[in-house]
C-alpha cells in the first residue's frame, strides 16, 4: 500500500491579499518540491468537498453558513485582522476538510497506508462558531468527529505539532469521549491558550498540553514527546492517528520562536509511526496547517512525507 497525496488547484485560490504570511505560495512550494523523482510512487487523488454532514458534525449552521457566503471576485471580507475571506475561500474550505474525510475513508478501507492533505486555509485554530488565525473549518477536528460516526471508531487521536495551540481542534473535541489531543507548541503565543492544566473532562476528550518557551530546540521538543506524549497516546491505544502538521516551529519561520530542524520533525512523524503500527494498523492520515517560510515548510513537509512512504 502506498502514501495517498490529496491537494486540490482550488486550495490556490483562496486569496488573502498580498504580505499576508497564509498565501498560496505555501502550498505552490509543497507541490513543486513533490514533483522531485523521490516522490513518484505517491498516490495522487484530488481533494473532494466536505458534505454539509460532515461539517455540521463540529460547526453550526450559522458559521457554515458564514464561511460559505457568496464573496464577488476581487472583493475581501475579514473576519479579524487575519482571517480572509475571498472569492475562492468557500470552494477551498470545502476541500481543504473534504481531503481529511476522504483520506480517512480511503485509509479505512485499505486503499493507502497513510495520507497527506496538501490544503489550505488550515483548520486548527477554527472554534465551534468562531474563525480564526487564518482558520475556518476544523479540519482536523471534522476528520476526527468522522471516523467516528462514519467508520465506527472508538477511539481517534489528534497530534498536533504546530508552534501555535490548536484551540479550535481541542475546543471541538473537548467533551467528545473517544478523543485524544496531544499538543506541543509555543509558550505564550497566539492564541494564548494550551496550558498544562487543561486536560479535558472525566468523560470527554483526553487532552495534552506540552507549552515550550521560546527559544526551544531539538531536545526539549523531543522530551515533550518521549516523556509526555507519546507514552500516554501509547496508553490510548488509537485505531486512528490524525496529525495536524504544522512546520512552523522550524528555525526560519516568522511568525514564531522555536529552533526546531528538519530532522525533528522527521524523528517525530516516525515515532508517531511506531504507535500507529502497533496500535492501528498504520493508518495516519495528516493534514497541512502551519508553516511560513516557504523553503523550510518544503523542506519539512519532504521530510515528513519520505517518513509517511517509509510507512
Amino acid at each position: 500500500m502506498s502514501t495517498l497525496f490529496l491537494t486540490h488547484d482550488a486550495c490556490l485560490d483562496h486569496d488573502t491579499g498580498e504580505y499576508h504570511p497564509e498565501s498560496a505560495d505555501r502550498l505552490k512550494s509543497i507541490i513543486h518540491i513533490l514533483e522531485h523523482e523521490d516522490f513518484s510512487f505517491l498516490f495522487r487523488d484530488e481533494a473532494p468537498q466536505a458534505s454539509m454532514e460532515q461539517l455540521r458534525r463540529a460547526h453550526p449552521e450559522s458559521h457554515i453558513a458564514e464561511i460559505l457566503a457568496p464573496i464577488a471576485a476581487g472583493d475581501f471580507k475579514d473576519v479579524d485582522s487575519d482571517t480572509i475571506l475571498s472569492s475562492g475561500t468557500a470552494e477551498a474550505a470545502l476541500r481543504s476538510a473534504g481531503a481529511v474525510c476522504y483520506a480517512i475513508d480511503e485509509v479505512m478501507a485499505g486503499k493507502c497506508r497513510n495520507a497527506f492533505c496538501a490544503v489550505r486555509p488550515p483548520g486548527h485554530h477554527a472554534e465551534k462558531q468562531q474563525a480564526m488565525g487564518f482558520c475556518l473549518f476544523g479540519n482536523a477536528a471534522i476528520g476526527a468527529l468522522h471516523a467516528r460516526d462514519a467508520h465506527g471508531l472508538q477511539r481517534v487521536a489528534v497530534i498536533d505539532f504546530d508552534v501555535h495551540h490548536g484551540n479550535g481542534t481541542q475546543q471541538i473535541l473537548w467533551d467528545e469521549p473517544g478523543m485524544f489531543y496531544g499538543s506541543t507548541h509555543q509558550l505564550d503565543a497566539f492564541p494564548y491558550t494550551g496550558g498544562p492544566e487543561e486536560r479535558g473532562p472525566d468523560n470527554g476528550c483526553r487532552v495534552i498540553n506540552i507549552p515550550l518557551p521560546a527559544g526551544s530546540g531539538s531536545e526539549p521538543f523531543r522530551m515533550a514527546y518521549s516523556d509526555g506524549i507519546l507514552p500516554a497516546l501509547d496508553d490510548f491505544a488509537p485505531q486512528l492517528l490524525i496529525i495536524s502538521a504544522g512546520f512552523d516551529a522550524h528555525a526560519a519561520d516568522p511568525m514564531a520562536h522555536l529552533r526546531l530542524q528538519v530532522s525533528d520533525f522527521t524523528w517525530l512523524t516516525r515515532q508517531l509511526l511506531d504507535i500507529a503500527r502497533k496500535h492501528c494498523a498504520s493508518r495516519v492520515v495528516s493534514v497541512l496547517e502551519g508553516g511560513y517560510d516557504t523553503r523550510a515548510l518544503a523542506a519539512c513537509v519532504a521530510a515528513h512525507m519520505r517518513a509517511l512512504m517509509d510507512g
